[in-house]
Parts: structure tokens; C-alpha cells; sequence
């Protein structure tokens, strides 16, 4: 299973799954990542956390705890 966290600056992805529960799912769904959507993996702090995306035409950055849920194709 590939997850954002393993995506590369400027892979495009898709993603395929989310994993989570409750609110933390919720709170990804409400960010604009959803199923189907195409993700921009833009950059990546140096430290490796967080990551700045392109997601729906806008900049978005997600901690890596986050990027682990988000499964991609």
C-alpha cells in the first residue's frame, strides 16, 4: 500500500483510500482530499514534515501523520 507520505515533489497523484476514524477522516474530507482527486506534491519541509500540496487549484500543507492515511493509486 502506497501512502501520500511516500509521494515525491512534483508526483501527481490520485488518491485511492482513506484510512482514519471519525473526525480525523472527517477532518482530511473537509480539506478537499477525498477519493478520485489528483494531488500535486509541491514541496516538503526539510525536515520532511509538513508537506505542501495542490489540491482542487489550492495550496494545502498536511502533517505527515496525516499523509500516512491517505492512500494513493
Amino acid at each position: 500500500m502506497k501512502t501520500l507520505k511516500d509521494a515525491k515533489v512534483g508526483q501527481t497523484v490520485v488518491v485511492a483510500r482513506l484510512h482514519g476514524e471519525g473526525p480525523v477522516k472527517r477532518r482530511i474530507m473537509d480539506m478537499g482530499i477525498t477519493k478520485g482527486v489528483e494531488i500535486l506534491v509541491r514541496k516538503v519541509a526539510p525536515l520532511g514534515d509538513p508537506m505542501e500540496l495542490n489540491v482542487r487549484g489550492y495550496e494545502l500543507s498536511v502533517r505527515k501523520a496525516d499523509a500516512e492515511m491517505i492512500e494513493i493509486a
